[in-house]
């Protein structure tokens, strides 16, 4: 996208009431965290909450510019992403984010996937943010994933401000009421459900056809189907109830929503303020669509 619609889909945003943006190195190579920055650059400082993250650093890589980033994200090749949780690998994230941003301080910032790296993340990357949390660089410290049982054990072992769960309690995944859901609700740690539309077989009326940045199975897509059927019956739309999920559990703080132009901003808004008829729940949990006993309280904000 140009750097015009980057900016008109933040403005979009900050139009529809919602003042709070999730960002990190990993997305653009950068070009996220310059983007939002920029976007948010006129804003009273203290009317917005900006995330971002840790764990990955960006090194310059001249002799990527000529080739398209491989890690998803349609932008040069410019810089070569090193996973680094260290103390110095921390600080010196959190100086380049800082400038990429603008900002003189980042409101809340996680320990972004460190699933082969539990140990440096816990022993190094968490009490380095906590230092720097004391220090008012930082307002609040956490992590994010897209798995739940070691988000649990750094639950457990840390203390954290809040967590991102990424795509584990959707309308085609609910692993987070497994452990992690209930663990935060007991301990008071707010979640930020994020990937909601599961990478986008959940964010059309009509299921599309990636699961978690894959072509969805045939099985996902069928499941799906379903769910956009039933959806449909009770006057709903499949990206409504696939915000509304989450929003219903109480151990939920927040959710997450991507978008790529203003209009999907606005149309995320208009769904997530659109109530969703109980009797929706209850048919998808009966069908065996929906695990018995998730939370389905109504929460509209």
């Amino acid at each position: 996208m140009s750097d015009e619609n980057a900016t008109a889909t933040v403005d979009r945003a900050w139009a529809e009431g919602i003042r709070y943006f999730d960002t990190a190195p990993h997305y653009g190579l950068g070009l996220s965290e310059r983007r939002l920055g920029a976007a948010l650059a006129s804003r009273p400082r203290d009317e917005f909450t900006v995330s971002t993250k840790v764990g990955r650093i960006l090194e310059p890589d001249p002799a990527g510019a000529g080739r398209r980033d491989d890690a998803g994200f349609d932008v040069p090749a410019a810089y070569r992403r090193r996973w680094d949780f260290s103390r110095d690998g921390v600080l010196r994230s959190i100086t380049e984010s800082l400038a990429r941003l603008g900002l003189d301080r980042i409101d809340l910032v996680y320990v972004h996937d460190p699933d082969q790296h539990f140990a440096t993340a816990l022993d190094e990357a968490l009490p380095t943010l906590v230092e720097l949390r004391e220090q008012g660089v930082v307002g609040a410290v956490g992590v994010g994933m897209n798995q739940c049982p070691m988000l649990a054990e750094f639950v457990r072992a840390a203390e954290l401000d809040a967590v991102m769960l990424a795509g584990r309690y959707t309308l085609l995944d609910q692993s987070g009421l497994d452990e992690l859901l209930p663990l935060c609700e007991e301990r008071g740690v707010p979640v930020l459900a994020a990937g909601v539309f599961n990478g986008g077989i959940l964010a059309t009326p009509e299921p599309g056809e990636m699961y978690d940045y894959r072509p969805a199975t045939a099985e996902l897509s069928a499941r799906a189907a379903r769910i956009a059927a039933a959806c449909a019956r009770h006057g709903v739309e499949l990206p409504q109830a696939a915000l509304a999920l989450p929003a219903a559990h109480p151990a939920v703080a927040g959710v997450v929503a991507g978008a790529h132009r203003p209009e999907q901003v606005s149309a995320n808004v208009r769904r997530a303020r659109r109530p969703v008829p109980p009797a929706l729940w209850a048919e998808l949990i009966e069908t065996g669509l929906l695990r018995a006993g998730t939370p389905i309280r109504e929460r509209v904000p």
